[in-house]
Parts: C-alpha cells; structure tokens; sequence
C-alpha cells in the first residue's frame, strides 16, 4: 500500500503519496493524519502550510518533511486546535471593545477634569496623532515578527493603556495616555489587519468583511458594557481595569495560537506611501469615512448628554446602536455588492448614513436619535471593506497609501468637530459630518477602482 500522509482542511486536501503530491495551503486545518512513529511531523507540516515557509517547490515532497517520513507508518487522526480558528475574529473583537470603551465613557471622563469641548478636541487629536504616526512602528513590528506577535506586543500596550486614561490627573497626562491609546491602537489594528489578509489570500475567497463585522461585534459589546458600567455607577479606572485583566490572557492565547504570518523580509520595502492617481479617490473615501465613524464614536455620548440631557447610562447607547446595525449590514454588504456593485452600495449607503445624522441631530427623543445614529452606521458600513479591498487588489503599497490616508480622517475629524462645537454647538459639528456623507457618496459614484 502506497503510504500517504493527508492535510484536511474546509474544501481543501493535502495529500502525499510516495510518488507525488498536490497541495493547496491553509492554515485553518480541521483534521491531521500523521504517522504514529513521528508525530512531530504535525508541527512541521503546519509549519510548511504558513507563508513564512510557503516557497515553490519541486515535484517531490519538501525534504524537511520527508525526512521524518518512515517507509512504512501507521496512521492516526489528530483534530487541529479550536482556538487557532477562532482567534483572529477574537483580535478583532478585542480592539472594537477596548475602541467602545474608551467611546462610551469619554463623558464621564471629561466631566472629571471639566474639559471644554477644544480641550476635548486636544484629547481625541492626541489619540488620532498617535494612530497615524505609529504606521512605521506597526510596519516594523509586522516585518520583524509576524502578525500575531505584533498583535500581542501591540495589545499589551493597549491593555495597560487603558487604566491610564481614568487616572489622568489633569489636561496633558491625558492628551499623553490618549496619544499612547491610539498608538496602540494603531499597531494592533494594522497588525490583525495583516493576519487577516494573509489568511484571505490562503482561504481564496473574501473574508475581511466578515473579519470587520467580528469588530462590530466588539464595538457593541463594548458600548453595551461601558453603559452597564455607567449605568451601576462602576468608576471608569475600575471599568477599564476590568477589561484589561479579563482580556489580557485571552489576547496572549490568541496571539500565540495562530502561526507566524511573516514573510520574506525585504529591506528595500518602502514603511510609507503616498496615494496617488486613482488611488487619491480611495484614499478621500476612507478619509471622509473616517472622519464621520471616528466622529459619530467620539461625540454621539457627548451630544446625548448635552443636548438629551441623559444619564450616563444611556448615553453610550447611541455609539451601542451605531456599531448594531454597522455590525448587521456589514454581514450582507458582500451579497449587495456582487450585485449591485461596490460603487452603489457605497454610495447609496452614505446618503442614508447622512440621512440618519440629519434625524439625530434633530434630537425630537431619545430613541428618534438613536435610531438616527443607527442608521448612520448602517450607512457607513461598507466604506472601509470595500476602500480596503479595491487598494488591496493593486497590491500592499497601495493598500498602504490609502490606508495612512484614511486614518488621517481619524486624526482630524475629532477635533475639528470639538473646535466647531466649540463656537457653534456640536449641533453643527454633527451637520459637518453629514455634509461629509454626501460627499462620500459623490466621491464613490466617481470611483471605479472601487469596483
């Protein structure tokens, strides 16, 4: 009987025999047959089956391999790992709730050291500015170690940040923790944005939408809980403390479950890119998209509070039902979009997003602009899956470009909506926003490498 050794994964077979083998890489194994007298031969070919050792090969088996093949084996099954497959979308959710958190309780952190709106707007540049300057240091960590050890030095920092934003004693600690946050914040999104892509490219089908929606999920739960939080009258050090101990071991569990995605590393590789051409339409899109999202997370609680006059509570419910239906329409954005194209759904998505703003601005009760909220997010939706897999297509320099780009939206948008509150209410600051949906929607309608 010719010996064999077999890889089973989710419509995708490995299969060696003595005289040749076909293969197709995944690292989502399901199943493992491997010889009794060398089980260590497990570890190596889940090794092989990562980019990090990925190469061409000739017609025969990789040596390293088939060195620890008997002539003669026996066989056994041995069921891969359930946490391998469920910890990206974990990573994923990890940073939505840490990102809802801080959101849902940046009122009660602004009444402790009685913020104006510009010293909050100081704040939320200092995490947007820590985001966008951290691109090289996540570039860096990414190509010396690996998606998954990114994350776990990036989470780390992120987790421990946390606490710090509570305790800060006055106006700058807290522009200092919060540039630290977004820093963090930054690395690790890139990061498990890497993983993510890299395990897109082996599964051969689009999966960051899905991995986006599991962010969702994190975002929600996180407004939900920071509201519960508020609502019992935990204090906010307590809160975030909370969240660092019981995510900590599961973000080291996760990290250090998946393989290690890092290839080939290449000195003349560029850390920065400039978007230009086509790409400059992308890069207004994500920009403009930032903005709003970043927006609506950072000032949908404080507008609740000041202009509803709400409990704690239930401030954080507006970002919560923001992020629920995100979170909802990210699940079918991909079946509207191989219908209808990315270009409509973006596009009719923002002029809804607009609509929705417009309805809680208005603030007639509390559930009309929570509901107005909502729908913002339900609009906004596709923009960030789709910018980032049109630029992806045109390779990770592109992808890059727009995606430094975009989070410059980040950077900006929060405080120039604090500086507009500041001298006009943030009634206005919110119409900003929206005036900034419509030209979403006028950018996409133009864009065709969204398509």
């Amino acid at each position: 009987m010719a010996e064999f050794l077999s890889i089973f994964s989710q419509n995708r077979c490995l299969t060696y025999r003595s005289d040749r083998y076909s293969t197709t890489r995944s690292i989502a194994t399901t199943s493992l047959i491997v010889p009794v007298e060398s089980k260590q031969t497990f570890n190596l070919w889940r090794t092989w089956l990562t980019p990090d050792s990925a190469k061409p090969y000739n017609d025969g088996l990789p040596q390293f391999a088939a060195s620890f093949l008997p002539s003669r084996m026996s066989t056994i099954a041995v069921p891969a790992p359930r946490l391998a497959r469920i910890a990206t979308p974990f990573l994923f959710i990890l940073l939505g709730v840490v990102y809802a958190s801080w959101a849902a309780r940046i009122p009660a952190i602004r009444d402790n050291l009685l913020l104006s709106p510009a010293q909050l707007g100081f704040v939320l540049l200092g995490a947007g500015f820590g985001a966008v300057t951290s691109f090289p240091l996540a570039a860096w960590l990414v190509d010396r170690f690996g998606g998954p050890k990114a994350a776990w030095f990036a989470g780390l920092g992120l987790l421990l940040t946390m606490p710090c934003l509570a305790i800060a004693p006055s106006l700058a600690w807290l522009i200092a923790a919060a540039f630290v946050l977004g820093a963090g914040s930054g690395c690790f999104d890139v990061a498990i944005n890497a993983i993510g892509t890299e395990q897109e490219k082996l599964a051969g089908r689009s999966t960051m939408s899905l991995l986006h929606a599991w962010f969702c999920v994190g975002t929600l739960s996180g407004a939900l809980l920071g509201a519960a939080m508020a609502g019992m009258g935990i204090t906010v050090v307590m809160h975030f403390s909370l969240v660092a101990i019981g995510m900590l071991p599961l973000l080291y569990l996760c990290a250090h479950s998946l393989p290690s995605l890092r290839a080939e590393r290449d000195p003349t590789r560029k850390l920065f890119a400039v978007a230009h051409g086509p790409l400059v339409m992308l890069g207004i899109i994500g920009f403009c998209g930032a903005v709003a999202e970043g927006s609506i997370a950072d000032w949908s609680g404080v507008f609740m509070t000041d202009r509803l006059h709400v409990h704690d509570g239930v401030a954080p419910l507006a970002f919560a039902g923001f992020a629920c239906l995100m979170l909802l329409a990210r699940l079918v954005c991909d079946r509207f979009k191989d219908r209808f194209g990315a270009r409509k759904v973006v596009s009719s998505g923002a002029v809804l997003a607009a609509i929705g703003i417009l309805v809680a601005i208005l603030a007639i009760n509390v559930p009309l602009t929570i509901a107005g909220f909502a729908l913002a997010g339900a609009g906004l939706a596709a923009v960030f899956p789709f910018v980032f897999s049109a630029a992806g297509r045109h390779g990770s320099t592109a992808l890059a470009a727009v995606a430094t780009f975009s989070y410059s939206g980040g950077l900006i948008g929060p405080p120039v909506i604090g500086f507009l509150a500041q001298h006009w209410g943030l009634s206005i600051g919110l119409t900003f926003v929206a005036v900034l949906a419509i030209g979403i929607a006028i950018a996409a309608s133009r864009a065709r490498w969204l398509e």
